[in-house]
């Protein structure tokens, strides 16, 4: 099944592809490599939200399961998500690409706060708005922030960029013999705990008919070809 047309999109990248080759941290030359192919896409006259996870140099639940409590840990993810966006920021606007970065938890001295209408004008004048800082609560996944971003701004698709090319019947990394699903529905992908993404935010976009796009970010210009139809991805949408 193909995709409906594209106007805007939400395109969600997890924290650890921003480490690059790293052990951890942010690559700025993967960021930059990344910030040209975001500013390709919005240069074919798409309009652009963007969240970007954390885990590169903090998760929450990574930090609860060290004995962190866990609505602590999960606002120390939320600050690095926030750090993210920044760096992301700057890396597309040394390219000339006008950014917004809008924060679910206020700091007015570094972003805006998360205001629909002001996202709406920004998409509309062709800025790219970065949405950081999950939900603004704890114990939402930036998955869940991403489908409820991509809810509110009232996006055609969202695209999740990720270091696996797609959606599969078992963990790649462990089961070489995995098959990828190049389509298939929101109710498999919770019956079967496909962990595409967190199951409220698959949810959420099943309950707002928005399609999700797993693809691999890695591949250098892997969302140029995905954005066209042609690239190696996973579509999780309504049957029929």
């Amino acid at each position: 099944m193909a995709l409906p047309q594209l106007k805007r999109i939400l395109l969600k990248l997890s924290g650890e592809v921003l480490m690059g080759n790293q052990a951890f941290g942010i690559d700025p030359a993967f960021v930059a490599e990344m910030a040209r192919e975001i500013r390709d896409a919005r240069d074919t006259g798409l309009e652009i939200c963007l969240v970007i996870g954390g885990g590169n140099i903090f998760r929450g639940m990574a930090g609860a399961a060290r004995g962190m409590d866990r609505a602590q840990a999960d606002y120390m993810g939320m600050l690095a998500t926030v750090m993210n966006a920044l760096a992301m920021q700057s890396a597309l606007e040394q390219l000339g690409v006008h950014t917004r970065v809008q924060s679910a938890v206020q700091m007015d001295t570094v972003c805006e706060p998360v205001i629909r209408r002001r996202a709406e004008r920004h998409l509309e004048k062709g800025r790219i708005v970065i949405f950081a800082a999950g939900v603004g609560s704890p114990y939402f996944t930036t998955d869940s922030g991403a489908a409820l971003r991509a809810a509110e701004m009232k996006c055609d698709a969202l695209f999740k960029g990720t270091s696996v090319d797609g959606v599969y019947d078992l963990d790649p990394k462990r089961h070489p013999e995995a098959v990828r699903y190049d389509t298939i529905d929101y109710d498999t992908v919770l019956a079967d705990n496909l962990q595409v993404m967190d199951a409220s935010a698959v949810a959420l976009c099943r309950d707002n008919s928005i399609p999700i796009v797993v693809f691999s970010i890695r591949e250098k210009g892997n969302l140029a070809r995905v954005l066209a139809g042609s690239g190696t991805r996973t579509i999780v949408q309504k049957e029929g």
